[in-house]
């Protein structure tokens, strides 16, 4: 899909160039070699374009981790493991406490083992982390395979996107020699590159299915974030809001080329970086050091300005592929009067709900969601997949966006045809979403949400101060 379209943006230029050289040339001076290259090479590219198009990529199913009771911290557990492990004044606990009362996270989210004891700081080794690594991903791959009937030797590509911990051997090296994965598999592991890593996995794997050789079409793509090594000591503010969102969760993706059994067409992966501007957006996600030597991510106070800018560019780039061409039209007016003309005009919001029946927003966190909510002028039920996966799992980091498509699907909303748009946000600063089309929904709710989808969706007040 992807290629096709870039053939054609070759082949439009180069065949109205041909066209205006020969109009310019009398029967006389035209040449074969002219007449080829102005009439048959585009011709037989715009028959390579048609007739022989990039390989449709297909969900053929996914799987998320399912976290486990004894893993659960409900808010005034944590805050009582945070007083007692004595690295915290009185004034971050007092701020931790006033962030989770207003959070919109529920009293089941999980953390890991190793951050259940206390002091936590010294449990957070590094055979800890391997160990949440190969809980989370080791059950989530289990379950798809057992879902799918796919055995291992299968796999052709293996994509894995964990963002703060990078091990060697390497992540892929744990999956490859727990399953026995074939060797000659093609294998990426991306670290550092934040919450909307897991799309930009989907965007890897679906781009190396559709040049692989011939017969080579099953991938496995895995989005987790492994937080046992990651727990902030210090008293810095802006790296304290990790500790109080994320949670430990994972998903596991099989994307192949083939549509038998598939359950979902992947349509468009678009992705926007905002790091090479001026605007702060580089830095304002950032792991570094605070004056104690203590590491963590700093979380700026412009970070919902940038990632609104960020998903701005997206929209623009996202929008011609999905929107109806009325509201392209509107779209393209609104833009040219504001970047060409100067016009002081607010920004024209497309209606999404006419591209796309759901929409998974990476659930990062309450004001992540509100943002989103406001700026594209979504009903509360547009955004309640995100709002229950915050308050039930907590920010999950890339996986986020499969536990909301779970909960759509275990809420039986789901149906044949329906489009989903998933719209992630990540370090750097990067704003990646993509588009998917059902093609079969679930047979049934045996996701994560087995438990407890009979509870949701729960009201979550909105008359409180956000963070």
């Amino acid at each position: 899909m992807v290629q096709s379209r870039s053939l054609m943006f070759l082949i439009c230029p180069f065949a109205a160039a041909s066209l205006a050289a020969l109009l310019r040339l009398g029967p006389e001076e035209l040449r074969p070699v002219q007449l080829f290259f102005a009439v048959f090479f585009p011709a037989a590219l715009l028959v390579v374009g048609v007739f022989f198009p990039a390989a449709q990529v297909y969900l053929v199913d996914y799987s998320c981790f399912r976290t486990q009771p004894n893993c659960r911290v409900p808010l005034a557990t944590f805050l009582e493991h945070s007083k007692l492990s004595s690295t915290f004044n009185n004034r971050s606990l007092g701020f931790m406490s006033r962030l989770l009362e207003r959070s919109g996270l529920g009293e089941q989210t999980c953390l890991p083992p190793a951050q259940h004891y206390i002091p936590v700081y010294k449990y957070c080794t590094l055979d800890n982390a391997r160990a949440e690594f190969e809980l989370v991903v080791f059950s989530a791959i289990d379950d798809v395979l057992a879902k799918t009937g796919i055995t291992p030797d299968a796999i052709d590509i293996l994509v894995i996107n964990c963002s703060l911990f990078c091990p060697t051997p390497s992540l892929v090296d744990i999956i490859i020699n727990k399953y026995r994965l074939r060797s000659d598999i093609r294998s990426m592991n991306l670290s550092g590159m934040g919450c909307s890593a897991g799309l930009i996995s989907i965007g890897l794997a679906s781009n190396l299915l559709q040049v692989a050789p011939r017969g080579s079409r099953v991938a496995l793509v895995v989005s987790t974030e492994t937080i046992t090594p990651n727990y902030y000591v210090g008293n810095e503010r802006a790296m304290l809001l990790p500790n109080c969102l994320f949670r430990v969760g994972g998903a596991v993706v099989l994307l192949s080329t083939s549509p038998v059994n598939a359950r979902f067409r992947l349509k468009h992966v678009v992705r926007t970086h905002a790091g090479a501007t001026d605007g702060g957006a580089y830095p304002c996600v950032f792991q570094e050091e605070d004056e104690g030597g203590n590491i963590g991510i700093n979380l700026s106070k412009d970070l919902m300005t940038i990632a609104g800018r960020s998903l701005e560019a997206n929209i623009t780039r996202i929008g011609p592929l999905v929107l109806p061409v009325s509201q392209q039209l509107l779209f393209a007016f609104f833009f040219i009067a504001r970047k060409v003309l100067r016009a002081r005009l607010k920004p024209y919001i497309p209606d999404f709900s006419m591209a796309f029946e759901h929409l998974c927003i990476h659930a990062g966190g309450r004001a992540v969601i509100d943002e989103l909510q406001k700026r594209l002028r979504l009903s509360d039920e547009q955004v309640e997949a995100s709002r229950m996966t915050l308050h039930r799992f907590g920010n999950t980091s890339s996986s986020s966006l499969w536990y909301e498509l779970a909960y759509i699907e275990a809420k039986g909303r789901m149906c044949k045809g329906d489009r989903v748009w998933m719209i992630g946000f990540g370090s750097g600063f990067k704003c990646n979403s993509a588009a998917w089309e059902c093609i079969q929904p679930a047979r049934n709710a045996h996701g994560p949400w087995a438990t407890s989808i009979h509870r949701y969706p729960v009201h979550i007040p909105d008359d409180l101060k956000k963070y």
